[in-house]
């Protein structure tokens, strides 16, 4: 972990979900590869290689957390959608989700540190509300937090620094006593920077580098945290 000159008295944290309590991306890659080996398995006619690839990359066009990505998907591919191939697609994709869903290492010990003296917790994201707290409460750690900020709420508009001035007028506190963490410098560091939050970039979750605008924290484990405010 590395930090600045000032120890903060921070009152409340918020957390950016994926990728930084949850290893969502390694969850979303592992989940594709099994659907694509189970609709080659049904008859669709692309190497399992290149099928992936473009899977993914359908991802990331309609938008990481869409219901419409492999229906997408197959009508680029084939030109329709064979429900058999769909099928066989999607019921892959749940099982191998449930078994990679999981939490980084030391979230469940810290939160709990964290709650015990005292600290709002929050979580602000870019994923819809419904599928932020079924992540939550399938990990079982719904109960540690005080409130979601969901991409509904937000008027759609992805990390700006509409959600966290939200998150700011609910906790009713000073900016410095609010600490932002997250994976990416463009959607949690560089917002939190902007309104005076304390910022924390969770190199662990992210392979972005870190530019001129630098997070007031870096921390390579979640448990760091604790090393900032207690």
């Amino acid at each position: 972990m590395t930090k600045t000159f000032y120890e903060p008295k921070i009152k409340a944290i918020l957390f950016d979900l994926d990728n930084t309590l949850v290893d969502f991306m390694k969850m979303k890659r592992e989940a594709c590869r099994s659907a694509i080996h189970a609709m080659v398995d049904s008859g669709l006619k692309i190497s399992k290689d290149e099928g992936y690839k473009k899977l993914i990359l359908t991802y990331f066009k309609v938008g990481i957390e869409s219901d419409r990505a492999f229906t997408e998907f197959l009508k680029r591919e084939t030109g329709e959608v064979n429900p058999k191939v769909l099928a066989a697609g999607i019921n892959a994709y749940l099982v191998t989700k449930s078994k990679f869903l999981k939490l980084y290492p030391n979230v469940i010990p810290t939160l709990a540190k964290l709650k015990e003296r005292g600290l709002i917790l929050a979580i602000v994201t870019d994923a819809p509300k419904v599928k932020a707290y079924q992540r939550l409460l399938s990990m079982k750690i719904e109960s540690f937090f005080d409130f979601v900020i969901g991409f509904e709420d937000t008027e759609k508009k992805k990390k700006t620094d509409v959600p966290l001035k939200m998150a700011i007028e609910k906790l009713k506190l000073e900016p410095k006593e609010i600490m932002m963490i997250g994976d990416s410098m463009k959607r949690d560091v560089i917002p939190a920077k902007k309104l005076d939050v304390v910022s924390v970039f969770a190199k662990y979750g992210s392979s972005e580098k870190i530019g001129i605008i630098r997070p007031d924290f870096v921390i390579n484990n979640f448990s760091d945290i604790l090393k900032i405010v207690l």
